[in-house]
């Protein structure tokens, strides 16, 4: 017999008081907001869009280059993947692939110059974005957003402790 969560018992204090989707899906939204209004604006000023994967590989990519099977298991993903997400953002002129000075048999993935300037106009849109959220929904409401996703939540519950104290039915 397993363990698994009655859903129609109550999910704990909280459950109270939520109306409509659960945490995990606001924060999503939360964040497609974000990336829907920086994708605009960079677009406006001329830069090429970049879907999620792409962005996320962008932001994956350590200040001295970072090996592509290093990227790809970062973002779970398939060498063979990676490899056309590198050929995508390569040819934006975004990254630069060259040999790994501590493996001359390896790759070693870098932000190529202009990708330095995109990441200056992302970083400018972003502020901006975070303003407009503060006007929006107030500055202390955006102040208490940083500090509950700044705060050290520790390593995710698995399947054991923490999601066994909850109501369970056998089956």
């Amino acid at each position: 017999m397993t363990d698994r969560v009655d859903e129609t018992a109550s999910v704990g204090p909280m459950a109270a008081h939520r109306r409509g989707p659960s945490l995990p899906a606001r924060l999503l939204a939360a964040a497609d907001w974000f990336n829907e209004g920086l994708s605009a604006a960079m677009e406006a000023k001329g830069w090429p869009f970049l879907n999620r994967s792409q962005s996320l590989l962008f932001v994956s990519i350590d200040d001295d280059g970072t090996r592509p099977a290093e990227l790809a298991r970062r973002l779970g993903i398939t060498r063979q993947s990676m490899q056309e997400l590198l050929r995508k953002l390569g040819d934006h002129d975004l990254i630069a692939i060259d040999v790994d000075p501590a493996d001359g048999r390896a790759t070693i993935v870098r932000l190529a110059p202009r990708a330095h300037l995109l990441g200056r106009d992302a970083a400018i849109i972003s502020a901006r974005l975070e303003t407009e959220l503060a006007r929006r929904i107030g500055a202390e409401t955006v102040a208490q957003l940083h500090s509950a996703l700044e705060a050290d939540w520790g390593e995710p519950p698995s399947g054991g402790g923490v999601l066994r104290k909850g109501p369970l039915s056998k089956s």
